[in-house]
């Protein structure tokens, strides 16, 4: 049988768009005590490539915590000028403090090839997904309700009204699991498992046959 030497051009179009660099842009979210830092620091020890989205935030910053590497923390004056600048992807007030996403780090990452991972708030996620409806969007949860408030109380991050009011809205967070493309069980003393599962969604959505350019 003799083979064409006529290189169809369609057939090399499609072996370069699938060698091409095909960076997903994943909203990571729960609420307060799920262990959405926890996943994010067990991402990077992987040394899996990809760009964290560090979000602004307005509230003090805690023990352990570092500016441009946890959040960066500015103040309510420096917020309100990127809000006026047009410098953020989404803003909201939780817990009574400012937090948003600055737009320029995620835009230079895609455009560069990186996947993209952002932690933030059910709120903020609602409204990512609104402005950008090919992000993966996976939910991070405790394997039960009681776990949850109980790594909320031993945080001792809040004073008894402050707590009282993330455990209502954790609870109420919990019920938005539905808006969200996949669910990932963080559960106690197996993060290395919520890591790899996370990890998986990530080369998988990255495999998908519809896959298609980020567009911000």
């Amino acid at each position: 049988m003799i083979v064409s030497q006529d290189r169809d051009q369609e057939v090399e179009a499609l072996y370069a768009s699938l060698n091409a660099p095909r960076p997903v842009l994943v909203v990571l979210s729960g609420p307060s005590g799920v262990g959405k830092d926890s996943i994010i620091q067990g991402l990077k020890q992987t040394n899996y490539p990809f760009y964290f989205v560090v979000t602004a935030t307005t509230r003090p910053k805690r023990a352990g915590e570092y500016d441009g590497v946890d959040y960066h923390f500015v103040s309510v004056g420096d917020f309100a000028e990127m809000i006026e600048n047009d410098e953020l992807f989404e803003y909201a007030v939780v817990y009574g403090d400012y937090k948003g996403i600055p737009k320029k780090h995620v835009r230079e990452a895609l455009a560069s090839g990186q996947d993209v991972v952002m932690r933030i708030d059910v709120q903020g996620a609602a409204t990512i997904r609104s402005l950008v409806p090919s992000a993966v969007t996976i939910f991070l949860t405790a394997e039960s309700e009681e776990e949850l408030v109980r790594r909320l109380q031993l945080r001792k991050t809040e004073e008894s009204d402050q707590l009282k009011m993330r455990i209502v809205t954790a609870r109420r967070e919990l019920r938005r699991f539905i808006e969200f493309d996949y669910v990932v069980i963080n559960r106690e003393e197996q993060l290395d498992a919520a890591v790899s599962e996370v990890l998986s969604i990530i080369r998988a959505e990255k495999s998908r046959v519809d896959w298609a350019p980020v567009i911000l």
